[in-house]
């Protein structure tokens, strides 16, 4: 869908989102448009990594890249050469909470791709040659990140943030854990992870309602009804206050930091994304940015996020910067992030930031994919099918006074734990690395 015909759909009209529910009763939510002959669709299945079994981290990350080698009668070869003869695309990811897929297809190869996305979900062979390939691919992603400080930082906030708790575990896993998963172990997540209660579709694209009903059906019906129950704890967000040091010989120390944050059903979250924006979100236009890059030139990169998961969040930043220069950096990070803990953003700060954000807001409808994605998430956080008529509202109703209120609740620059990879100057650590995060 071209970006135009999609700032026309957003600025000109409400963007109609049609709940469709198959006479299966397979719910999916659709943006019809007939300007260009494609079709994208994304899916998730609830349940991600996460609950990949103890001991074996990166079985729901091995399944996501081997589930479209080889389907139902189609091995590996046949399988990947029908998607490229038809310019089909279909991937999948695993994420901590939720397994995706994506699919985009042509108009005409509609159907042919529609067959193709049920059986790498139904029907996925593992056979032993790509199994043994996509293993080979994780091993030596695993081994190329061992040695990445941007990989490492994270990996070690993450088991700091949330210790004891499933999100701790690399999702990609480990050399001994990618080692050892079988075939059974991969055929065991599809049969207890593929199914029609865990399933949400968003669908974007030259494909009436009644046309998508019936694929609905012969895609996704053949899933078992329900999936083997699970359920995540609560996390405990650990370690307030440390800061860890690992060493590496390198000229630039990276470092990630991070807090207990907010969750994304949390009444003050749209005031808690305003006011991270205005942080180190909103790039150059941000705190950080002027204070440590604009200022002073001591790092080319600042930041900071929401990291909403659905068992535990965080508010994160990062920076990267030459070793003798991680001291004041963090100085800079820690004042800045107290002074919006104390006073929160001004007047000023706070329409711009209003005035971003919502004006920028159409510039998410750059491909159908893209919308797709966003009707997926609208199901998965209970949002409600309006949700991209009323999104803008939500911020445009952030008042300086709950800017200000949520601020002092959200930044804690006490708790703030720090990660540094590196050979920082002057930078002392209060805590070794947890085992695994080096």
């Amino acid at each position: 869908m071209a970006l135009a015909t999609l700032l026309v759909a957003a600025q000109a009209r409400a963007v109609e989102v049609q709940r469709v529910v198959s006479p299966g009763g397979i719910e999916a939510w659709l943006v019809e448009d007939h300007s260009n002959p494609i079709i994208a669709l994304e899916l998730v299945f609830r349940g991600g990594a996460s609950l990949d079994p103890e001991g074996k981290p990166g079985l729901a990350y091995m399944v996501s890249g081997l589930v479209d080698e080889g389907a139902g009668p189609l091995d590996s070869q046949a399988f990947q050469g029908t998607l490229d003869d038809l310019s089909i695309g279909l991937r999948f990811q695993a994420g901590l909470d939720n397994f995706t897929g994506s699919l985009t297809t042509l108009t005409e190869n509609r159907d042919r791709a529609f067959e193709l996305l049920r059986l790498a979900i139904t029907a996925p062979r593992f056979d032993a040659e790509p199994v043994d390939r996509i293993r080979s691919q994780i091993l030596a992603r695993l081994s190329r990140e061992a040695e990445d400080p941007d990989m490492i930082a994270s990996r070690t906030l993450r088991q700091l943030m949330f210790p004891d708790h499933p999100y701790a575990r690399p999702t990609r896993g480990t050399e001994d854990a990618i080692q050892s998963i079988t075939v059974e172990d991969l055929r065991g997540f599809v049969r207890d992870r593929f199914a029609r209660d865990q399933l949400i579709v968003g669908v974007v694209g030259d494909i009436t309602a009644s046309e998508l009903e019936t694929l609905l059906d012969s895609t996704f019906l053949p899933l078992p009804a329900a999936a083997e129950p699970f359920s995540i704890p609560e996390a405990a967000i650990g370690n307030a206050g440390d800061l860890v040091v690992i060493e590496k010989n390198i000229p630039q120390s990276v470092v990630s930091l991070g807090q207990g944050g907010i969750k994304r059903d949390d009444p003050d979250y749209y005031a808690a994304y305003v006011v991270n924006y205005i942080l180190g979100g909103g790039g150059f236009s941000s705190r950080l940015v002027e204070e440590v890059r604009e200022k002073r030139g001591l790092a080319y990169s600042v930041y900071s996020y929401l990291s909403p998961l659905d068992h535990g969040a965080l508010v994160a930043g990062g920076v990267a910067t030459q070793n003798e220069r991680v001291g004041e950096s963090l100085d800079l990070i820690r004042q800045e992030w107290t002074r919006m803990a104390d006073a929160g953003p001004t007047e000023a700060e706070l329409d711009a930031a209003k005035r971003f954000l919502t004006g920028s807001f159409p510039l998410r409808f750059s491909s159908s994919g893209r919308i797709a994605g966003m009707l997926v998430g609208m199901q998965l956080e209970d949002l409600g099918i309006d949700y991209l008529d009323q999104r803008n509202s939500f911020i445009e109703a952030v008042t300086l006074e709950d800017a200000r209120r949520v601020a002092k609740r959200v930044y804690r620059p006490d708790d703030l734990t720090v990660v540094v990879v590196g050979a920082p100057a002057g930078v002392e650590a209060t805590r070794e690395a947890p085992t695994g995060g080096s």
